[in-house]
Parts: C-alpha cells; sequence; structure tokens
C-alpha cells in the first residue's frame, strides 16, 4: 500500500473530517462571500471615488485568474481541508520551514476576522432596529426642543464655536442646529451610548458596548450550527444564501433595468482630490495611491471566493469537485461584485457613496431598499436580509477559518490541539480558537469605523502575504511535483498570470494598506510574523523537529525527498522581489498633500 493511500485510509475514519458533500455544498458554504461586497463598498467609494466600480470589477477579474491556480494545487491534496494556503504550504516547505507555515497563517488572519467584522455591523443593525436613534423630526425631539428654547442663546460660547466652523450661517441657524443635536442627544436611548468599559490600545480603541454583546450572541449561535458538521452548515446556508444572493442579484438589475442609473455618476473617470471628499481629483501620484488603496482593500473581498477549496478533505469526489466549486463560486462573485458596486453608484452617486452610513455600512440595507422603489416595510424587509448576509458571511469565514487551522496542526504547522474534530467530523478546538480570538477583534470593531478599517486593512495585510505565497507555489509544484497527476490542469499561460498578478497585488499592500492606516502595513507585517514562535513551539518542542509522516502522502513524498529543491534558488529570489515590490511602493506612492 503507497503512503498516500494509507493516508487516505486514516482521513475516511471517524476520528477525522467527513466526506458528506460535493461541490454544491462547497458552494453554498463559499456563498457567504459575495455579501462581503457589502462590508466595504461605501469605504472604496471614498478612496477611489468614481473609479470604485472599475476598482471593484478589475479585482474581481484578477480573482477570477487566480483561482485557476489554486484550483490546480487543490486538486494535488485530496486528503487535506484547509483550503489554498495548505496546498501552498506543500510547495514552499523545501524551501523554508518558517515560509511554509506562514501561508497557513496568514491566510487564517485573512479569513478570521470576518466573524468579528461581520458581527459588529450585524449587531449594528439589530440595535438600530430595538433602540435606533431619533431623527430631528421625531415627535420627542420637536416637543424637547419646545421645551429647552432658552437654553442657548446667540452669546453662548457654543454658538461662538458653532459659527467659526460654519461660515456664513447666522446665529438664528446656530441655535437651531444646537437644540436639534442636543434633542437627539436626550431623547436617544441610554444603550445606544452605555459600555461596560472602553480604552484606547495604539493606534485603535476597543470598548464592550451593546454592539459587542450582540456580537457575542450571534457568534455563539454560529457556533451552534456549524458545531453539527458540514453537511448540516450546508444545508442551513443553502437556504440562508438562497436569501441574500437573490435579493443581491435583485438590487444590481433593478436599477439597469428601471432607468435609475445616472451615467453622470460614472464620470469624469477620476480619482478624489482627497479621501471621503467629494471634490475630484488627478490621475498623480496622491490619486492613484488612493485608488491602489481601493484596489488593495477590494482583494479581501472579491478573492474570497478560493474558500470554496476549503472543503476537499471533506467532498465525495474531490477530483471532480474542487475545480466545480471553486468556478461556480467565482462565476456568482463576478456577477455580484460587478452588477451591485455598479448600481450602487449609479443610484446613489458619489455623494450619496461617501455618506457616513454607507461608509460605515449601518445604511446600506435602506439604500437597497430604495434602489427597489421600495417603502418603509420593503427596507424593513432588507435590514433582515442584510442581517442574514452578515450572518451567511461569518458562518462561511467560521467553517473555512476553523479548517485551516485544523489542517494546518494535522499537517504540523500548528499547535496540536487544534487537530480534534467532534462526532459529526466538525473541528471543534479550531472553531473555539477563532471564537475567542475574535472576542477581541470585536471589542475593537465595536468602538468606532477607524478601528474597524484597521482591523481590516491589518487582515488584508496577511492575506496579500497568503495570496503571493500561494500563487507562486502554483509554479513551485509544477516544477518539483510535475509528476503528481492532476485532476485539473490550469493552462499555463493563467498560471503565469496568475504569479504576476502576485506581485501586482504585492504593489496594492506597499501602495494602499497606509490609505486605510498609517500603522496597518507594519501592522499587518507584526501579525504575520507572530507564526514565528507558534510554530517554533509546535515544530522545536512539541514534535521534536520533525514533521507528521503524512504531511506529503498525497504527493508520495517523504521526508527525505525534501532535500530535492529542483526550483533551486527562485523561490528565493521571488521572495526578495516580492518585498522590494512593497517597501519601494510603500515609498514612492504617497496620499494627496
Amino acid at each position: 500500500m503507497s503512503v498516500a493511500q494509507g493516508t487516505i485510509n486514516e482521513i475516511d475514519s471517524s476520528s477525522t473530517l467527513h466526506r458528506a458533500i460535493d461541490w454544491r455544498g462547497a458552494f453554498w458554504v463559499a456563498s457567504g462571500v459575495p455579501p462581503l461586497v457589502l462590508f466595504s463598498i461605501g469605504g472604496i467609494a471614498g478612496t477611489s471615488g468614481k473609479v470604485a466600480f472599475l476598482v471593484w470589477a478589475v479585482s474581481m477579474f484578477m480573482g477570477i485568474i487566480q483561482s485557476f491556480t489554486y484550483a490546480e494545487i487543490a486538486g494535488l491534496f485530496p486528503g487535506k481541508s484547509g483550503g489554498a494556503s495548505v496546498y501552498g504550504a506543500a510547495a514552499w516547505v523545501r524551501y523554508s520551514k518558517v515560509i511554509a507555515p506562514l501561508s497557513v497563517w496568514c491566510n487564517w488572519v485573512a479569513w478570521t476576522p470576518v466573524l468579528s467584522l461581520g458581527t459588529s455591523i450585524a449587531a449594528a443593525y439589530i440595535l438600530n432596529a430595538l433602540a435606533p436613534i431619533p431623527g430631528a423630526d421625531a415627535p420627542a425631539v420637536v416637543e424637547w426642543i419646545k421645551a429647552n428654547a432658552g437654553s442657548i442663546t446667540a452669546d453662548s460660547p457654543r454658538v461662538v464655536e458653532w459659527l467659526a466652523a460654519n461660515a456664513g450661517k447666522t446665529a438664528n441657524d446656530a441655535i437651531a442646529a444646537l437644540l436639534s443635536a442636543d434633542g437627539i442627544s436626550a431623547m436617544t436611548p441610554a444603550i445606544r451610548s452605555w459600555t461596560l468599559f472602553s480604552h484606547s490600545l495604539g493606534p485603535v480603541s476597543f470598548s464592550l458596548n451593546a454592539v459587542f454583546f450582540i456580537g457575542v450572541l450571534l457568534m455563539l449561535m454560529t457556533f451552534a450550527i456549524q458545531h453539527r458538521g458540514i453537511l448540516g452548515t450546508a444545508n442551513v446556508q443553502k437556504v440562508v444564501g438562497l436569501l441574500v444572493i437573490i435579493p443581491m442579484l435583485i438590487v444590481g438589475v433593478v436599477p439597469i433595468i428601471t432607468g435609475q442609473i445616472n451615467w453622470d455618476n460614472y464620470t469624469p473617470l477620476a480619482p478624489l482630490k482627497a479621501a471621503y471628499a467629494p471634490e475630484m481629483g488627478a490621475w498623480d501620484i496622491g490619486g492613484w495611491t488612493l485608488v491602489l488603496g481601493g484596489m488593495f482593500i477590494a482583494a479581501w473581498s472579491t478573492y474570497g471566493f478560493e474558500t470554496a477549496v476549503c472543503y476537499t478533505r471533506e467532498f465525495k469526489n474531490p477530483k471532480t469537485d474542487t475545480f466545480k466549486a471553486i468556478f461556480y463560486s467565482g462565476m456568482l462573485c463576478l456577477l455580484v461584485y460587478i452588477l451591485v458596486p455598479f448600481s450602487f453608484q449609479g443610484v446613489l452617486g458619489l455623494e450619496g457613496m461617501l455618506a457616513t452610513p454607507i461608509v460605515d455600512g449601518s445604511g446600506v440595507a435602506e439604500a437597497m431598499g430604495n434602489m427597489v422603489g421600495g417603502g418603509g416595510f420593503v427596507t424593513s424587509i432588507f435590514v433582515m436580509l442584510m442581517i442574514l448576509a452578515l450572518i451567511l458571511a461569518i458562518m462561511t469565514a467560521m467553517a473555512g477559518t476553523s479548517r485551516t487551522l485544523y489542517q494546518g496542526s494535522v499537517d504540523g504547522w500548528l499547535p496540536k490541539y487544534l487537530s480534534h474534530v467532534n462526532e459529526h467530523g466538525a473541528p471543534t478546538r479550531a472553531m473555539w480558537t477563532d471564537l475567542v480570538f475574535n472576542l477581541f477583534l470585536l471589542a475593537i470593531a465595536a468602538a468606532d469605523a477607524t478601528s474597524y478599517f484597521f482591523i481590516l486593512a491589518v487582515s488584508n495585510c496577511c492575506y496579500i502575504i497568503f495570496n503571493f505565497l500561494n500563487l507562486n507555489s502554483g509554479w513551485i509544484h509544477r516544477i518539483d511535483n510535475g509528476h503528481v497527476e492532476r485532476p485539473y490542469k490550469a493552462p499555463t499561460i493563467l498560471l503565469v498570470l496568475g504569479t504576476i498578478f502576485a506581485f501586482v497585488n504585492a504593489m496594492f499592500m506597499g501602495a494602499g494598506a497606509k490609505v486605510w492606516n498609517p500603522m496597518a502595513l507594519w501592522a499587518g507585517l507584526i501579525a504575520a510574523s507572530l507564526i514565528v514562535p507558534v510554530f517554533f513551539f509546535r515544530h522545536y518542542i512539541q514534535d521534536k523537529g520533525k514533521f507528521p509522516e503524512h504531511m506529503l502522502a498525497d504527493l508520495n513524498v517523504t521526508m527525505a525527498d525534501l532535500q530535492v529543491r529542483k526550483a533551486g534558488i527562485l523561490p528565493y529570489v521571488a521572495l526578495v522581489a516580492g518585498l522590494i515590490v512593497v517597501l519601494v511602493s510603500n515609498w514612492f506612492f504617497q496620499l494627496p498633500a
């Protein structure tokens, strides 16, 4: 019996993941990727301006091209779960013990924040429904203003300060605005400002507020669903996916059919003069930096359908299911990521896209309701669908990241305790690790929009690192493991394009991370480097410097075979070149003055 066959027999035992789904199951588990467009549709418009719809389209086409490399390397490992990062790590292990687990680690750090970011937005929607902030024309606010009309006078210091910040306005304008703001504040439910504890931590803040605690409940609900195993998860996601994806496609199509699109909202095709300001700029270094910042953060969403190959170990027929899963997931994402941003921009225009409720995500559901011509009831339906969409994304993230942790543990990259599964074949210890880690991130995301986008930018730095390593692993596998049967072999031209895009993405990271936070790039590199002590503990303390024998069993490779490096110095050249691209891009591209 070959090493590979022996391992497959081991894997099929009841103590590991179960082969319970086909490509359709993976497709529905990955259906949480399209709603990711709603996480940052306003943020990307805030940096890219009228170029935003093209940013989404170009990024999506790049993701499609890259997916062919992932489909090929996934087919090499029918006995592994965990996604492309695990398959790519098997290529790099010959050349560096540290670079290989970096791929797995960065993929997890990139995907796991979906739990905290998604629950923070969903919690905000739930809070808005249960304890809404009243508008200036709300009866209670109007009555409060009448009762306190004499509390602010023309010579009040607040009025003087307001007039200094609003040139051309009168004292009566100032009094009306300040009374309205005070009335809204007085009539706002106390739970909106309540927090158990809050503080600042470096470049971000954190808060144990109502959003945090609602988010915790949503995470626990997701955990309970996933505890039943992949088949149960896929069945739930099929129902939720249909409830979410169909309305998203309707939102993308209806404005085009009904003539709501204002074509002037796409021209002139130029960057903004400054982020989040509706003044057009030029295609200079500052303008390009803002657009590249949009390309950088869009990749976190548009490339995400690669999670469809995360379940190879759980496919009934991995030889055929693997390619179908990532291909059809990619086609769905292509449709959503082109239609939805195009229609949003065409209907809302630049100023509408830059409005605070769109940027922070809290007003996206209302905008979707208005785009299909609905009133208050339809908007309420879209609020419910938005919450479902976010839960769908959260479920996709937990399913994928927990299996990345599980397989990383099985293969000797991450601590041993993560390799446990329950009686349903669910990697519960990995799921608990996801949940506990995201409690910390949720406290940050719940604080404010600045902290939210800092988490997003840092996680995407790790995602770009994973992307770079895995696109390069495609040609490394071709050289070192060219003899291994491939259920699917990508056209060489697409493999080459994927490799080129690896360096293009490195440029996006170097140039664009600073758009979201001055510290994002460096914080991302620090987050990536944390794999060093984690891997050191597993490999040198738990495993005494030896990898598990089954780590490369799918390739019929022994530990002795790892000493043969057919690609020579080329992988090292790629690493150095990638680092140079990041550093030079970070130096060359600067934000508008």
